[in-house]
């Protein structure tokens, strides 16, 4: 069996600050972080567990990915929907803020050698990917890069075009960008994994693509078995709830597969062995 996971060598909690927080869309926030000590790179789909430090935010932090960097300060994008993110985006520029971070694996390095990547998001699973557009391109961790970005292909839906938050931003990074809405107000009319499946049934992607999805539960439960069918390579970044973020409370079990790299545990850490995970090693039901 593997060793039992322990959080990241480069993890730290430390008290920052809050210098703005942006509205984008109809209900998040782009909530830009002064972290006050020196944070090296981080691998896109790695997160923070972030915390109001004045007594209005729950005790127990919330995570979430980091969305980009802007010089040294870290910024987030956070979608309002109970008590501890309505907290931060309501939070003036000077607010203190307890981070602890960065944790996790985030996506496999993004290399420009092997099949084309496809990058799937839901909503604000959208926020794992504009750092990993960027690093792709650099060719981050040693890897080649991917030469064009419009070799990148980023599919994003939403329930509606409203809240396919921040869409410009990945736009001007010149990725092959496909929008998809529940309601058809923008874009292919219905989800992104029926967009995936109609892209590559009509040969307007290849066979053999490497996929990584964000999103809801339920999507990534269909981009997994789409991956499996199709006998494709794809890594998801799972929005599971946790607690301590560092694999202590045992709060947020993902189940493994039979002959993965877990070997005979029946559940991985999504805090410490996740967010990401290839769907050959877990099974997201």
């Amino acid at each position: 069996m593997p060793a039992v996971p322990s959080p990241p060598d480069d993890a730290r909690s430390f008290r920052a600050e809050i210098r703005s927080a942006e509205p984008c869309g109809p209900d998040a926030v782009l909530l830009r972080v002064a972290p006050g000590i020196p944070i090296g790179t981080v691998r896109a789909s790695r997160f923070f567990m972030l915390r109001r430090e004045d007594g209005l935010s729950p005790p127990i932090p919330r995570p979430f990915s980091l969305y980009r960097r802007e010089g040294e300060d870290l910024v987030f994008l956070i979608q309002l929907v109970g008590r501890g993110t309505r907290a931060l985006a309501a939070s003036a520029p000077g607010t203190p803020l307890r981070c602890i971070g960065p944790l996790g694996n985030g996506w496999p390095p993004m290399d420009g050698a092997g099949p084309p990547w496809v990058l799937v998001a839901g909503g604000v699973g959208c926020a794992p990917f504009p750092l990993a557009i960027e690093q792709a391109l650099r060719g981050a961790e040693g890897c080649a890069p991917v030469e064009r970005a419009e070799e990148l292909t980023y599919l994003f839906g939403a329930a509606s075009a409203e809240r396919l938050y921040d869409r410009e931003r990945v736009a001007a990074l010149g990725v092959r960008l496909l929008l998809a809405t529940d309601d058809g107000s923008e874009g292919f009319h219905g989800t992104t994994v029926a967009l995936l499946g109609s892209l590559l049934d009509r040969g307007e992607l290849p066979e053999r693509v490497r996929i990584l999805a964000c999103g809801p539960e339920p999507m990534l439960a269909a981009v997994s078995a789409l991956a499996e069918a199709r006998d494709l390579e794809c890594w998801v970044s799972l929005e599971t709830r946790m607690a301590c973020g560092v694999g202590i409370c045992n709060g947020c079990p993902v189940p493994t597969r039979s002959g993965g790299r877990f070997g005979g545990w029946p559940n991985a850490k999504c805090c410490v062995e996740g967010p990401v995970f290839s769907t050959g090693d877990v099974r997201v039901d």
